[in-house]
């Protein structure tokens, strides 16, 4: 122990600069997916797996632990949290060859499983067109990702295969990008969509009652698409706003009154392929 710590009052005057130091320190925005940060070499994330509001597990479909599993024996597959679409992956999809016999008997499987084929194979050609002209950098995954869209009118899941194997871009980095903006999607396009706010004061108001109408009604939850692939259940957020009605929006037009009967009227109008039947203000 030198003098210095010896000084009555020393570790409180350091504990004090140290504060100060920090609240000095100039602040920095890091404006991510466009401006990629720096991560630590020896950083290690935590992961805390959480329940969503129906009591499953919400998973969200990173693929990180398929991708960092050193025997090599998780494998991923079936439909998201949200029902959108089919996802698989492993080390079939990761490095494009069968697993290995020894992985899959250490994981207490006997049998390998069957090849997955899931997705709809895609015509590669325009995909490649845009790659070459993205110089293949994974710095322009966003522009990749758009120019996908308008080249096949969503991201099926063997366009973002091709883009991973291509840039060299993680699986789920380009999955996190495309699900960070709401103008991409990854199911074909739908005719109607439904938005219903989420916020506190919607929600004493009864936004929750007429959310889980259209859920029974769209036979969705939120974020997903009803099975004949018309409607679109999604959630936004007001603000508060809303003071006397639940907050719902219908292709764009605001719905004055709103209550879970009507709710189930409007779902079942949306799902003939018609425009919703108008509401009195």
């Amino acid at each position: 122990m030198s003098l210095m710590d010896r000084m009555p009052g020393w570790g409180v005057f350091r504990g004090v600069a140290f504060g100060v130091a920090q609240m000095l320190r100039p602040k920095v925005t890091n404006q991510y997916p466009e401006e990629p940060r720096d991560i630590a070499p020896k950083h290690r994330g935590r992961l805390i797996l959480l329940y969503d509001e129906f009591g499953t597990l919400k998973c969200e479909t990173c693929f990180q632990c398929a991708a960092a599993c050193p025997i090599e024996c998780i494998d991923m597959g079936g439909v998201d949290t949200r029902s959108r679409f089919h996802v698989h992956w492993g080390p079939a999809e990761q490095y494009a060859e069968r697993r290995e016999e020894s992985a899959l008997r250490r994981s207490g499987r006997p049998v390998p499983d069957r090849s997955f084929s899931a997705w709809a194979a895609i015509d590669l050609a325009p995909l490649d067109a845009i790659l070459a002209d993205e110089e293949y950098s994974p710095k322009h995954l966003l522009r990749i990702l758009e120019r996908t869209q308008e080249a096949y009118g969503n991201l099926p899941v063997a366009a973002i295969q091709h883009i991973s194997h291509a840039t060299g871009a993680w699986y789920s980095e380009i999955y996190g990008i495309a699900t960070s903006y709401r103008h991409l999607r990854f199911e074909p396009g739908t005719t109607h969509e439904v938005e219903i706010c989420r916020c506190s004061s919607c929600t004493l108001l009864g936004g929750g009652k007429v959310l889980a109408a259209f859920q029974e009604a769209l036979a969705t939850r939120t974020g997903g698409v009803s099975p004949d692939g018309l409607v679109r259940l999604s959630t936004i957020d007001c603000g508060g706003e809303s003071d006397r009605v639940p907050l719902v929006i219908v292709d764009g037009h605001l719905q004055p009154s709103i209550t879970p009967d009507t709710a189930t009227e409007i779902a079942a109008h949306l799902r003939t392929g018609h425009a919703p039947p108008a509401r009195p203000v």
